[in-house]
């Protein structure tokens, strides 16, 4: 059988590398660069007061070279960008490098692993929230003082969590059907640490009495989330239509991923583009 033509790569198209700076005297990594032909000991000759060419200068001056190795080749020079920056990011400030702005928007920044990050430990999307509406939680006050709230126990504690600022939330009233829309503007904290109006929550003249039950339990007690009402219909004019397929849930918060039929169902009775309203 005939073998296959390679692909023809314009000339230049395919010569770039990149490649590494290395202290013989710990054998630490201290400069990453992309380049092609002579690129790679362009450094050894450089006079600047960078720090880069003052670890060179330290070397020799300790009678030895840097060790410079091409780590990765024949890339294009998009290809080169994306090595390199990656590189940069996973040393970090071990680096000597001043890191451009290639690529930089799609690496996490330093120094906030132990934060959660939108875009990079999760996207914010479009949510079925269940009102759950009862002893511990009213829909009026969610209204009036701009929040959602699930608690008394850890399971549904977790579940509000799981909100993020930005997120989109379709709000379900049992027995009545989807009374909001609004986005998440503060994840949920425990009630007695959450503020509305300049004041805490629980300050206000809720028409919920219960909510303050367990409130010094941080497994136990209510946990709120802020938000941004778009839009909020009364019980009675909740929008629901039977046996139209909605995705209901018995959880206290749902991706509407995968819910088509509900997404549309929501923007036309509420009028609005949910995908456009997402942080």
């Amino acid at each position: 059988m005939p073998r296959r033509p390679k692909a023809k790569v314009a000339p230049g198209e395919s010569d770039y590398y990149v490649y590494v700076y290395i202290d013989p005297r710990n054998f630490e990594e201290f400069y990453y660069g992309k380049g092609r032909g002579s690129r790679k000991d362009s450094h050894l000759t450089e006079e600047s007061d960078s720090e880069k060419a003052r670890r060179i200068r330290a070397i020799r001056n300790a009678n030895l070279e840097p060790i410079i190795r091409v780590i990765a080749r024949n890339l294009s020079e998009r290809d080169a960008l994306l090595v390199e920056k990656t590189l940069l990011w996973k040393l970090g400030r071990q680096l000597t490098n001043v890191s451009s702005g290639h690529y930089s928007d799609k690496f996490r920044p330093h120094n906030n692993l132990h934060v959660e990050l939108s875009g990079f430990d999760y996207q914010n999307g479009i949510y079925f929230y269940n009102v759950g509406e009862g002893s511990h939680r009213n829909w009026d006050d969610y209204v009036q003082y701009g929040f959602i709230s699930a608690g008394q126990g850890v399971r549904w504690r977790d579940a509000i969590k799981r909100f993020q600022p930005g997120d989109v939330l379709a709000a379900y009233l049992k027995r009545h059907g989807f009374v909001g829309i609004g986005r998440i503007i503060e994840q949920a904290r425990p009630i007695r640490e959450a503020m509305v109006e300049g004041k805490p929550l629980l300050s206000h003249d809720l028409r919920c009495k219960g909510m303050k039950q367990n409130a010094e339990s941080n497994e136990l007690c209510e946990h709120v989330a802020l938000v941004d009402w778009i839009h909020t219909l009364k019980r009675n004019e909740a929008k629901w239509k039977r046996k139209a397929g909605l995705y209901t849930p018995r959880r206290v918060r749902a991706s509407l991923d995968g819910q088509p039929t509900t997404i549309e169902f929501l923007e036309q009775e509420f009028e609005i583009k949910l995908r456009e309203i997402v942080a």
